[in-house]
């Protein structure tokens, strides 16, 4: 889909990914509409579009509420009289603990942010894509939705359920005109820690640097996943260590999960 006049809607767009996917969609010519549940935030964002913020409306919905997702088609449609694609980001992740000492809080918490809540934005805007001559929908997974990564388990089983979500919608929608991708970001330097409420015990904000992984710019992550959804990809792999990862757990399930595994070790609560 070439972006530019299209009228998109990005969820998380008040912070990291989702700020620079606002951004750089502004920067190609889209119209955007930029969820997320933290208004401040937001605002910071229509703030940093400049010049572009006539084409940018922001939304203070939290994506777990099905019932303010099912308003959210008729809101945006109203503010840019269309809608084209929407690129489902938000998320959150879990404490750095096992899943043994998880509580049922955390777990629904988990599972309504990430998969409830990119479930209830397709139900909603699918009908108004199919009615359009061109329609997307973009759903960011994780390179732990293909991969265990110990001590985010139910965060996995999340972005899992996401990743499988999609690939069947992919399949359902082929003779329609509406295209689906699936995401795959690796390490990427963003503060989903702080936003999701998760304390660990290291200096940054991102959160490979202790496990000595690389991580990208946000503002190069969101170009490449646009890049993707321009280029009609089903499947968009960001970041040099998702690429590599899903190559070597293909290869070695078992060999991938102990290498993983020894990387996130200090993470890991005891």
């Amino acid at each position: 889909m070439q972006l530019k006049n299209k009228t998109i809607v990005v969820t998380g767009g008040g912070n990291g990914i989702g700020r620079e996917l606002v951004l750089g969609l502004l920067a190609r010519g889209a119209l955007v509409a930029a969820v997320d549940i933290n208004e401040k935030t937001l605002l910071e964002t229509s703030q940093l579009a400049g010049d572009h913020s006539d084409r940018l409306s922001v939304h203070v919905v939290n994506i777990a509420d099905k019932e303010a997702i099912g308003k959210l088609p008729e809101e945006v449609i109203s503010r840019h009289g269309q809608v084209d694609g929407i690129i489902n980001n938000a998320g959150i992740i879990q404490p750095f603990i096992r899943l043994k000492d998880l509580d049922y809080s955390v777990i629904e918490r988990v599972m309504n942010v990430n998969f409830y809540g990119t479930i209830y934005m397709i139900k909603a805007f699918l009908p108004h894509l199919l009615n359009r001559p061109e329609g997307y929908i973009a759903n960011i997974s994780s390179m732990g939705g293909f991969l265990p990564v110990p001590g985010q388990t139910l965060y996995g089983a999340s972005k899992a359920a996401v990743k499988l979500m999609t690939e069947g919608l992919w399949a359902e929608l082929l003779e329609t005109h509406v295209k689906v991708s699936v995401i795959f970001p690796g390490a990427i330097e963003t503060n989903i820690t702080a936003n999701s409420g998760v304390t660990i015990n290291r200096p940054s904000d991102t959160d490979a640097k202790k496990s000595g992984m690389k991580t990208l710019p946000a503002s190069r992550a969101a170009s490449i996943m646009l890049d993707g959804i321009e280029r009609n990809k089903p499947r968009i792999f960001v970041g040099s260590d998702s690429r590599m990862i899903n190559k070597l757990y293909s290869l070695s399930p078992l060999y991938a999960t102990r290498m993983v595994t020894r990387q996130m070790k200090g993470l890991l609560s005891k």
